[in-house]
């Protein structure tokens, strides 16, 4: 149909017919006068209706699966979500009782060393640029933490509160090549000094240089005048290698520290210092030795010959 006026006129007509019987039908209700035409085309158009809708019936099942794909899709993401919390939580759980056992352990040694401390947690480490080995701790001045307070865990000594601020507190690390700490051998008394190393063993000079000392003797921490840097009695390490005596003044032992520097986390700073040295009562007893095994030896007692059978008391 080309546009002229004459097809728009009688396209406004139809519409407005259009709106018209709408308004009937709407009005007539039940009783709409056109009902009986609409019955009518449904009785024409049924059949075509049908057939078109069992062609078209595939797309909207298709329209239908994608909709409840996407449920089951969100679905599948809820229990996910939800399976990452319940793993979560569990992990959660996990690390809350290696705390608990770290809290427990550090609460042991601090009560055989009669210590006073205040728990903290590890919270930053510092920069690998200088090369220093110091870690950040959640306790400062706020919490009666000072400079120059001995830091320990249930293992042993971790270093020295080198600053503090209002919250949170620095402390340099054993393992640190700056840091020193006074030390006394177990049993035999010697004092030293060990010297960290970074990730290698403590550098321990025996002030005594014909000092006995062999691979698995233990060290604890002399002490300092008030106690401050260190409190005495403290686990430092055992030993792993000796250097050979040279007839020198001092004799160096390289010390395996106790504490695992990479790992920490609940850590204890000593706010009040034992009022008696502890010595080695901190230390943990040592595993008792095996007893070796009795051991039965069966000797065998050659039978005779065949020859002196007679000898035997048989007869041939």
């Amino acid at each position: 149909m080309r546009d002229t006026r004459e097809s728009r006129l009688l396209l406004v007509l139809l519409i407005a017919i259009a709106f018209a019987l709408i308004t009937v039908d709407i009005r007539g209700g039940e009783d709409s006068p056109v009902d009986g035409a609409r019955q009518a085309a449904a009785t024409v158009f049924g059949p075509v209706e049908n057939g078109v809708s069992g062609a078209v019936d595939p797309i909207g099942n298709a329209i239908s699966a994608v909709r409840d794909s996407g449920k089951r899709h969100d679905r599948i993401g809820q229990l996910e979500r939800e399976n990452a919390a319940l793993k979560a939580k569990l992990g959660s759980d996990d690390r809350n009782r290696s705390k608990i056992r770290q809290l427990d352990t550090m609460l042991k040694t601090a009560g055989a060393g009669q210590y006073g401390i205040k728990g903290a947690q590890v919270i930053a480490i510092g920069s690998a640029q200088g090369f220093s080995w110091t870690v950040t701790i959640d306790a400062g001045a706020n919490d009666g933490v000072k400079r120059d307070m001995t830091v320990l865990n249930g293992d042993g000594l971790v270093g020295r509160v080198t600053t503090v601020g209002p919250n949170t507190a620095t402390v340099l690390l054993a393992n640190d090549p700056d840091f020193t700490v006074g030390t006394r051998m177990e049993k035999t008394d010697e004092l030293g000094f060990a010297s960290g190393q970074g990730d290698r063993p403590l550098r321990v000079q025996l002030l005594n240089g014909k000092a006995k000392v062999k691979k698995g003797d233990r060290l604890v921490t002399f002490g300092s005048q008030a106690d401050k840097p260190f409190v005495p009695g403290v686990p430092v390490g055992r030993v792993v290698r000796v250097d050979p005596s040279g007839g020198d003044l001092t004799r160096t032992v390289y010390v395996q520290p106790y504490v695992g520097f990479t790992k920490l986390d609940i850590v204890g700073i000593v706010v009040q210092a034992p009022r008696s040295d502890p010595r080695d009562e901190v230390l943990p007893a040592k595993p008792a030795k095996p007893k070796p095994a009795p051991t039965v030896t069966v000797t065998v007692t050659p039978s005779a010959p065949a020859g002196n059978a007679a000898d035997n008391g048989y007869e041939q």
